[in-house]
């Protein structure tokens, strides 16, 4: 995904998962809202996203779902006294602060909801849904293969191969002979436009 651009095919894994006893975790931090994300029918059991890429929505909030199995494994775990070490990102503990329970019992405090990124959230979840899914998938693909074939023009390669790359983030093959952070300053200096450098071995 984000660090390097490319799109995993989902594909069957959830069966495999399943059949192995595993779960399927899937990060959709840049993908969410700029390609099919398929999340019953591929049988993922937990998904994490952010709202800042395609969503266009500011930095600051993450929504994440859980399916049935991953639900269960999280109860199990807590059943058997095997407490998350970090009391942050303890989700039963969140599921509490959440969801109120059959028998009535109030929700637990965790953490002060921060009221105006869940707004800006559901504006940005409007703007989606007046553009359409399908109509918000073609745009970002059509603005892929522009930026592509823009990038074949120049002399400079994309780091994932077609078939798998992320149309909505873009990764580029760093010429050999340049310096890549010296082209992120330039570019944030002299135009104002920001990119990321890699990451390990593709710094």
């Amino acid at each position: 995904e984000t660090s390097t651009g490319a799109c995993q095919p989902m594909d069957d894994i959830g069966e495999v998962a399943r059949k192995y006893g595993a779960l399927v975790l899937a990060d959709t931090v840049t993908s969410i809202g700029g390609i099919p994300l398929l999340v019953d029918e591929w049988k993922i059991d937990a998904v994490y996203a952010g709202g800042q890429k395609c969503l266009s929505c500011p930095p600051g909030i993450a929504p994440l779902t859980f399916g049935d199995r991953a639900l269960q494994k999280m109860e199990s775990r807590n059943e058997a006294g095997d407490k998350v070490a970090n009391w942050y990102l303890d989700m039963n503990m969140i599921k509490a602060y959440l969801v109120t329970n059959d028998f009535g019992t109030p929700r637990v405090y965790h953490h002060t909801a921060p009221i105006s990124m869940a707004y800006a959230f559901r504006e940005a979840l409007k703007i989606l849904a007046e553009e359409g899914l399908e109509a918000s998938w073609a745009r970002h693909r059509d603005t892929a293969e522009f930026f592509w074939n823009e990038l074949d023009k120049i002399g400079l390669e994309c780091h994932v191969p077609y078939e798998h790359r992320l149309p909505s983030l873009t990764t580029v093959k760093i010429p050999k002979g340049i310096d890549g952070g010296a082209v992120v300053t330039h570019l944030r200096e002299q135009f104002q436009i920001e990119i990321a450098g890699g990451l390990g071995e593709l710094n």
